[in-house]
């Protein structure tokens, strides 16, 4: 009996007034449906479009850097071919100053080589020979070969 009248209870005022409470809440909620899809597809357009963007930024920034780089590529090229043709002009000059010096040098050598000779000749045997000879045996020795030891 107790169960008869909690059933009619509850079909009769229970179920109903649960009944109108979905009914209440679900047509809100339909109602909000196509909004919410709405909203989500302008999110999802957003979305794309965001990353659209940030496609088309980092494409650009990768411009910009391959930019800089040829750019700080061709100035340190630059730099290294300026730097290069001084140091080239710098050897140039050095060797010509060398060459100088050694022809200067040598052109001494054969003055200093006499005067040498002509004073050993004479503190060894007290004799001071006389240009031509001296010219003469130094002549003898610039022939030979280097290393060559004959007298």
């Amino acid at each position: 009996m107790t169960f008869v009248l909690l059933y009619v209870l509850m079909a009769k005022v229970a179920l109903p007034r649960i009944g109108s409470i979905f009914e209440g809440r679900s047509k809100p909620i339909s109602d909000d449906l196509p909004e919410a899809q709405r909203f989500r597809e302008k999110s999802d357009a957003a979305n794309v479009a965001y990353q659209q963007s940030l496609a088309d930024a980092r494409a650009r920034a990768q411009s910009i850097a391959s930019t800089m780089r040829a750019q700080q590529a061709a100035t340190a090229e630059k730099s290294n071919k300026e730097l290069e043709d001084h140091l080239r002009a710098q050897l140039a000059a050095a060797e010509e100053s060398i060459a100088r010096t050694r022809q200067a040098a040598m052109t001494h050598t054969g003055e200093i080589a006499a005067e040498t000779t002509a004073v050993i000749v004479e503190r060894l045997i007290g004799i001071s020979p006389t240009a031509e000879e001296i010219a003469e045996a130094l002549r003898e020795v610039f022939k030979r070969p280097e290393g060559s030891t004959d007298t």
